[in-house]
């Protein structure tokens, strides 16, 4: 959400959304302001962690449960399993994923942490103070094929 006008915004504003102060390139006499809600910077930081090779899904148990039926309704939450704390011109962030078996997992963590870190400083344009990876879960693939093919115990 941009803010383009030049009065200053209310203490609860603030608190859930980034605002960055830019210079203008094409006038010097236009100013302003630019307002990112948090719910953004989660979006972008959600995109960034499942581009990573080696990420199936993010989010625990309960969160990917709630994910799967609204996927199902065609409503997919891009910043499930994704937290940040925005600042004036900072950013941390706080993300739980589930592993692809048998990927490295503190590789899959570095480069979930590299993508995330470069993909909010170059699209959101702050500093990055600190990305955290939770590897939750592992995916094994054909896990959830096998329950339903096998054979009884007993006949």
């Amino acid at each position: 959400m941009a803010d383009t006008t030049s009065t200053p915004t209310t203490a609860a504003a603030t608190t859930s959304r980034a605002t960055i102060a830019s210079s203008a390139s094409s006038s010097a006499t236009t100013t302003g302001k630019t307002v990112i809600d948090d719910t953004v910077v989660s979006k972008v930081a959600g995109i960034a962690a499942r581009e990573v090779n080696g990420v199936h899904s993010l989010g625990g148990g309960a969160a990917r449960a709630i994910g799967a039926l609204r996927d199902a309704i065609g409503q997919r939450d891009l910043a499930q399993g994704v937290k940040v704390e925005v600042g004036e011109t900072q950013i941390a962030a706080d993300i739980v994923i589930v592993a692809e078996y048998p990927v490295p997992l503190q590789q899959v963590a570095d480069s979930v942490r590299a993508s995330v870190s470069r993909a909010l400083e170059q699209i959101v344009g702050m500093d990055v103070t600190e990305v955290n990876v939770t590897v939750q879960d592992v995916f094994i693939p054909g896990d959830d094929d096998d329950d339903d093919k096998k054979e009884s115990r007993v006949a």
